[in-house]
Order: structure tokens, then C-alpha cells, then sequence
């Protein structure tokens, strides 16, 4: 299979996932570009992150204009998670691409089993 069909694949089953979930970027991205791609880790999770602007954008502007979005909750959260991204950037290169597997697989196990098991 070609790359640029690969790219292609990648990219509408994140923003599928994006657009009925609000998420798909990272947590399909970062395995797609390891697996699939053959993307370091590190690379893959800083590209994850330059491609999900985009899409949460496109995303957004359809939720905004159904008025489904909380906007006093939005104000609220963007600033902390603005604090809490500009940290997760400045120490992703800290980690090796092992230990960066490893914490993003169990954030996702974990992540997983709370989304099923727990309301």
C-alpha cells in the first residue's frame, strides 16, 4: 500500500473519530504514525498535536454553529490546558521513545477502562 494512501487512510478515520468522539488525534494518531508510518515516537506525538489544530478547528465551527458547545466551561478549561500543554511540550523530549510508549499506553489503558467500566 502506498504512503500517500496510508496518509490519506490516517487522516479521515482520525477526523471521523474527531468529529463523533472529540478525540481521534492523539489517541489514533501517535499509534498510526508508529505502526503504520513508521514515525518515531517523539515526532509522532508533536506532529499529533500541529495536526489536531486544524482538525479541532473544522470540528468546533460545526459544534459552535449547532450551539452545542459550553462556551463558560470552554473559557474556563482552555486556560489551564493552555498551562498544562505548554508543560507536556517543554518535557516530551525528557522522555526516551520507550518510556513515552509505555506512559502513553497506559494513559490509554486506563483511559479505556474508565470510559467503559466507570460513569
Amino acid at each position: 500500500m502506498k504512503k500517500s494512501f496510508k496518509v490519506a487512510l490516517i487522516g479521515i478515520l482520525t477526523g471521523m473519530c474527531n468529529g463523533l468522539f472529540g478525540a481521534g488525534g492523539g489517541t489514533l494518531l501517535v499509534p498510526s504514525m508508529n505502526h503504520i508510518l513508521k514515525i518515531e515516537q517523539h515526532k509522532s506525538h508533536a506532529t499529533a498535536i500541529a495536526i489536531i489544530l486544524p482538525l479541532s478547528i473544522i470540528s468546533s465551527i460545526f459544534y459552535i454553529s449547532k450551539n452545542m458547545v459550553d462556551w463558560n466551561l470552554t473559557l474556563k478549561v482552555v486556560i489551564s490546558n493552555s498551562i498544562g500543554g505548554f508543560i507536556g511540550a517543554k518535557i516530551l523530549n525528557k522522555f526516551t521513545d520507550g518510556t513515552l510508549k509505555l506512559i502513553f499506553g497506559i494513559f490509554m489503558i486506563i483511559a479505556g477502562i474508565r470510559m467503559v467500566f466507570f460513569k
